[in-house]
């Protein structure tokens, strides 16, 4: 028997997906017609092995409930979510909760983080991790950039054993272009090394006079970085596609991979399709319309006459009116675009001349206090009025707009 643990976070992370985390939690956020985490729950529930998913995070149950209720009922697992009473850290939740891990006796664990984007290869992963005896945690590790590789995890490992002899997150200077995935597999032995890690900050705690919060610990730090050199520690080198979720841009890029992944072969389309596009049952879509590629249009969604919309994700309830443009944006829920309008973004998308390039996550302003041009995002419930045109600019809910707008944040 298998689990699979997925870490979400709480709603004080994820500040850089605002204002589309104010009204929706990023873990809920749709991809492709489903919430993110979705994702990783059907990836897992694809292994027979997998009879259970503990979701951690420091949400509020009651924004995850109805969620989890959704998901028993679509994938007749046992699924939980395990509420964090404060944010513990990316190791210190699932410590915290390690008896939960631990019930049943599993033969290992995944450990996914929840803002993660991947055709997980967890079959693939398991294998790999069930032939080292001796081994606790294996990641699932991508080549990046040279460049790039600094903002993330980055490990050497042996060429003929796959053992990681050098772990940093995130280092000062460039260690190696093979970065960590935020994909794991674990044996259960793993929550002894945690639990010395946990006296390691104890001990800390109280001869500091209480410096520094003895509950937090940090999975990649305080239990990667200690395994690394030990031959318990294992990397595989994976070339499926990977990408995180940190901005609105990086929504509408791993969009278009998971619209790649689970293609929607429907012959009876409302109106002229350039794949891939999801296009929710309830949605009403006029035929002169013209959709794609890469956009999700989600529930009760109206699209009026002649409207044009590619490279972006429409939420529900929005209305967009006859003969408006909407490219590389998000349009949040409940908002509407007037007729005639045009609401565009620029692409953020990596680098397509440098293998292995990932996702620029780059800071809201530049160097001069000028907003980097990005993807477009409005938030709920905001009103475009006819004839005006909004370029890379980020509204915030429940504005009504009564002009034009260009590289500007609306508050």
């Amino acid at each position: 028997m298998l689990k699979a643990v997925i870490l979400i976070g709480g709603p004080q992370k994820g500040t850089r997906f605002r204002p589309l985390s104010l009204d929706t939690p990023k873990p809920l956020f749709p991809l492709a017609g489903l919430p993110l985490i979705q994702h990783h729950i059907a990836a897992c529930a694809k292994l027979e092995e997998c009879k259970e998913i503990l979701i951690i995070g420091s949400y509020p149950t009651t924004v995850m409930t109805q969620f989890v209720a959704d998901m028993q009922k679509e994938y007749r697992l046992i699924i939980r979510y395990l509420y964090e009473f404060m944010p513990l850290g990316t190791g210190g939740g699932l410590y915290h909760f390690r008896d939960q891990v631990r019930a049943g006796n599993p033969t290992g664990f995944f450990l996914l983080n929840g803002d993660v984007c991947a055709d997980f290869p967890l079959k693939k992963l398991w294998k790999f991790h069930d032939e080292k005896p001796d081994g606790l945690v294996t990641i699932m590790g991508t080549e990046a950039t040279r460049q790039q590789s600094v903002y993330y995890g980055c490990m050497v490992r042996e060429t003929n054993t796959n053992a990681v002899t050098h772990y940093v997150e995130k280092p000062n200077s460039y260690v190696s272009t093979l970065i960590n995935c935020g994909v794991y597999v674990c044996s259960l032995q793993v929550f002894q090394v945690m639990a010395e890690a946990f006296q390691r900050k104890q001990d800390r705690f109280y001869s500091a006079n209480g410096h520094g919060g003895p509950e937090y610990m940090s999975w990649e730090q305080d239990v990667l970085s200690q395994l690394a050199g030990t031959h318990k520690l294992y990397a595989l080198q994976v070339t499926n596609w990977w990408s995180q979720v940190k901005t609105a841009g990086s929504a509408i890029y791993a969009n278009r991979h998971y619209l790649e992944l689970h293609q929607n072969k429907s012959s009876d389309a409302p109106c002229k399709i350039l794949p891939d596009v999801f296009i929710h049952p309830t949605a009403i879509v006029h035929s002169t319309a013209v959709i794609g590629p890469n956009v999700s249009i989600g529930a009760g969604v109206t699209i009026k006459a002649g409207v044009r919309i590619k490279e972006s994700i429409v939420l529900n309830n929005a209305t967009v009116h006859e003969h408006s443009l909407v490219m590389y944006s998000v349009v949040g829920q409940d908002s509407s675009v007037g007729e005639w309008s045009r609401v565009e973004g620029t692409p953020s998308d990596p680098d397509p001349n440098k293998p292995f390039a990932k996702m620029d996550n780059t800071p809201l302003f530049n160097n001069d206090g000028r907003l980097n041009p990005s993807v477009t995002i409005l938030g709920a419930g905001v009103t475009v009025p006819a004839e005006r045109i909004l370029l890379n600019s980020i509204v915030l809910p429940h504005k009504q707009l009564n002009r034009s707008y260009k590289n500007e944040i609306i508050l």
